[in-house]
């Protein structure tokens, strides 16, 4: 196929995937899904929020709707992302698809950025989109209580209500990462190496360079990163977060520059900022919230989860689970069996009001979404916040 014909298909693709939402907008719209009768209201008296970060790279785009669908409510905010190898078009087609949950229309509390700066998993590049992300939330939404950051490979096992339900009962200031000081290999082969991202310079390099040179442990901070493999999987708070950014004890500048020539930096930057913050080291709650299966002894990532997971998957009481197959059978179980929802269709709460049947989305009409009714789910999480916050009440200093 000749680059005439190729670009003729492509446009060809886009014009019918257009018409296509456009119908289901207009389908939708004749359902007029109804004025919400309350606002969404936030605060202490009410349900906490949640301001989610969701990212992927090239390809990701259908993984991404499908990971937003999943945890949507319309009280949380949301800011999708697509990696700068991925395409315009991925881009504009993600922001299409959204105009067809009629939800999402309505409450707008949905948002995709544009081409963003090139990062690396691996590398400070990663932080620093983290924290843009967590800014630019700040930003668009002054109601969420707690940050999650998710990736394309991520999927929850709690709905929305259940996540809510359970984040009721805990300070508000309190944060959650798998965190440890004792640092083992990662001396050796994370901290002391010097490497730079080529990311924070270059558009197009992708190779870390890696000095010759090797450079002493700090003295004027203690270095503090997860306890397995890879753990820069975080729950943070608000309050924390505006620290990170504003950093008015510059502690987070002085730590973000140190971590800009560490490999795997995300693994121990905000572990470190908040040990050795005064303010906020005793909010510190040792644990994730994820759920992941490690291989013994550990490699690199987790390893994916397949259907034979499920059962212990679903029963560990974790909120969310890691790293998933693309349109896996398991996402499917877990969507019919835990989350109660359709393809292309938002998760089913205690807000959604519409009827449920194979052509209509039951989350097209909605009542109060200050109300939450959990499902069986949440009990299991509940369990699991419990003996966190056991473990974090029985311990002078979380940070240790």
């Amino acid at each position: 196929m000749g680059a005439e014909k190729r670009w003729l298909f492509t446009l060809f693709s886009i014009t019918l995937f257009s018409i296509l939402l456009i119908l289901l907008y207009s389908i939708s719209a004749f359902s007029s899904p109804r004025a919400f009768p309350s606002p969404v209201q936030h605060g202490l008296h009410y349900p906490p929020a949640f301001g989610y970060y969701l990212f992927g790279g090239k390809g990701d785009k259908d993984r991404i709707f499908r990971l937003l669908l999943a945890v949507y409510h319309p009280r949380n905010r949301y800011l999708l992302q697509l990696g700068a190898d991925a395409s315009n078009v991925e881009r504009y087609s993600l922001a299409l698809a959204l105009k067809s949950v009629p939800a999402i229309r309505s409450f707008e509390n949905v948002d995709v950025t544009g081409k963003p700066d090139r990062f690396s998993s691996m590398g400070s590049t990663r932080i620093a989109a983290t924290l843009r992300a967590a800014s630019m939330l700040m930003k668009l939404d002054r109601g969420w209580d707690w940050f999650i950051a998710l990736s394309a490979l991520d999927y929850p096992m709690v709905t929305q209500d259940d996540l809510s339900y359970v984040f009721s009962s805990v300070r508000r200031d309190l944060n959650f990462l798998d965190h440890t000081s004792d640092l083992g290999w990662k001396v050796e082969q994370r901290i002391e190496p010097i490497v730079v991202d080529p990311g924070l310079y270059l558009a197009r390099r992708t190779k870390f360079f890696h000095s010759t040179h090797k450079r002493p442990m700090p003295e004027a901070f203690k270095v503090f990163t997860g306890k397995v493999y890879s753990s820069p999987w975080v729950v943070l708070s608000r309050s924390f977060l505006q620290l990170c950014l504003f950093g008015w004890d510059n502690l987070p500048p002085t730590l973000v520059m140190y971590f800009n020539n560490v490999m795997s930096s995300e693994e121990s930057y905000f572990h470190s900022v908040i040990c050795n913050s005064p303010e906020f080291k005793n909010t510190t709650v040792n644990g994730d919230l994820r759920y992941m299966i490690w291989d013994s002894p550990p490699k690199k990532e987790p390893h994916f989860l397949d259907i034979s997971d499920y059962d212990q998957m679903a029963s560990s009481g974790a909120a969310f689970a890691r790293p998933f197959p693309k349109d896996d059978s398991l996402l499917d179980m877990v969507d019919k069996k835990i989350l109660k929802h359709g393809r292309n269709r938002a998760a089913s709460g205690t807000w959604c009001t519409g009827r449920q049947s194979w052509w209509a989305d039951p989350c097209s009409q909605w009542g109060d979404v200050n109300v939450l009714k959990p499902g069986p789910q949440a009990k299991k999480f509940e369990e699991t916040m419990i003996n966190l916050l056991d473990d974090w009440k029985s311990q002078s200093n979380q940070c240790t």
